[in-house]
């Protein structure tokens, strides 16, 4: 079945027009006796208009559909229109039949005829859009660190606390909205006052700083803790925020109650390979950030979108671009990722002393499993759950996300 396919009607595979026919169940596309030969992609985006001849399909439904979510340039989905258009002797200054909505999308607009064969679908309204969440409310304030660099951090949500350690590309006023975050700023706000910060360098806190060593990081989640007024609580770490987490979770034993980890790893880019080509690629992660923030160009930080969220969508990969260039600087990406790729908490885990949850994503591109599993062996009685997802951050749509969820609030509960 193609991708077009999945789209129409169950009771309609041919579609005519003037004199076209367009056989989806044959996978052919004639003028009279006379078959027009096309590219397969070509066919998919004009089954895809054609079924949905009653309104414009954007251009993401197209990304979505004919190239399954996979990232493409714009220059791919024009060739196609224009090789539609092609096929059906148009252009795109009569638009006989395939309409530009511009900026948006396209749309079929030939005049189609029911000849018998089968019954012509009815148009159906449009389903409504699920509606996103009203965000959580939330009151931002600011704090000084040990050596003065002002961090930003937020409070959002009633109930005991949950404290999750920064990580990189975060931005307390943008996160309850951009889908890479919001959903994790809403249902951790659902049950807990949740404590978020953005770290230095990052976000509303300072981007000027000095200092910008994994110790300052740890410090940084001290001066938090000590400003928000709690003495014992939770702790949740992401990505790069778990070694940080567990760092403070090593030196606070009396503070932290429960330790929450999610796609973390004990050993940065740089401290784990054992080869030439680990060395390469973890000198490669540097180099695109040289080059791909210096440039402003989207094309290199997609390569992060690829690893971060190897399974979102072309409007996931864009939010996830757009989170990049708004959370931090050029030179301050390279100063994070630098830092990051010698991460070494081997020594701490092994000084965590309370209950620990490890998730995982099974598949995970950025930071493999067997990381996860390293973690775990690390930190005596750490329970590890491997999620069934390639994606290092966890997608709000995806069955995981519903997964981790229920997992941290069964372990919190205890």
């Amino acid at each position: 079945m193609t991708s077009a396919d999945s789209a129409l009607s169950p009771h309609r595979r041919v579609w005519r027009w003037d004199d076209f026919v367009l056989d989806v169940g044959c996978y052919e596309l004639r003028r009279g006796d006379t078959m027009i030969r096309v590219e397969p992609q070509v066919f998919d985006v004009l089954a895809q208009l054609v079924s949905n001849h009653g309104r414009f399909v954007s251009k993401e439904e197209l990304f979505d559909t004919v190239w399954g979510g996979r990232f493409v340039g714009e220059a791919a989905l024009t060739s196609r229109i224009k090789a539609v258009r092609r096929a059906l002797g148009d252009d795109g200054e009569a638009q006989r039949y395939i309409r530009t909505v511009r900026g948006r999308g396209y749309q079929f607009v030939g005049r189609l005829l029911d000849d018998g064969t089968a019954p012509a679908p009815t148009a159906a309204p449009e389903p409504a859009p699920e509606p996103v969440p009203e965000p959580p409310r939330q009151h931002i304030a600011f704090t000084r660190a040990a050596d003065g660099v002002r961090l930003a951090y937020a409070v959002s949500g009633e109930g005991r606390p949950l404290v999750r350690a920064a990580n990189w590309m975060t931005h307390l006023g943008y996160d309850i909205e951009s889908p890479v975050w919001r959903h994790w700023v809403r249902d951790m706000s659902l049950r807990h006052k949740f404590i978020r910060y953005d770290e230095r360098g990052c976000g509303l806190s300072d981007w000027e700083v000095g200092a910008f060593t994994f110790d300052d990081w740890v410090t940084d989640l001290e001066s938090v803790v000590e400003a928000v007024g709690l003495e014992r609580f939770p702790l949740l770490g992401v990505s790069q925020g778990g070694a940080v987490a567990v760092a403070y979770a090593a030196r606070h034993p009396d503070r932290v109650t429960r330790l929450v980890l999610c796609g973390a790893y004990a050993r940065g880019r740089v401290v784990r390979a054992m080869n030439d080509d680990e060395k390469r690629a973890a000198a490669l992660d540097l180099d695109l950030a040289r080059v791909g923030w210096g440039r402003d160009d989207p094309a290199f930080r997609q390569v992060f979108a690829a690893q971060f969220l190897p399974d979102g969508t072309r409007a996931d990969w864009a939010a996830f671009d757009q989170l990049q260039r708004r959370t931090t600087s050029p030179e301050n990406a390279v100063r994070f990722l630098e830092e990051f790729a010698h991460i070494d908490v081997r020594d701490q885990c092994g000084q965590v002393r309370c209950p620990t949850l490890i998730l995982h994503s099974r598949d995970d591109h950025r930071v493999p499993m067997r990381y996860g599993e390293e973690l775990a062996a690390l930190i005596p009685d750490a329970r590890l759950v491997a999620l069934s997802s390639n994606n290092h951050l966890l997608t709000g749509a995806e069955p995981a996300w519903r997964v981790f969820c229920d997992e941290v609030e069964t372990f919190l509960a205890v």
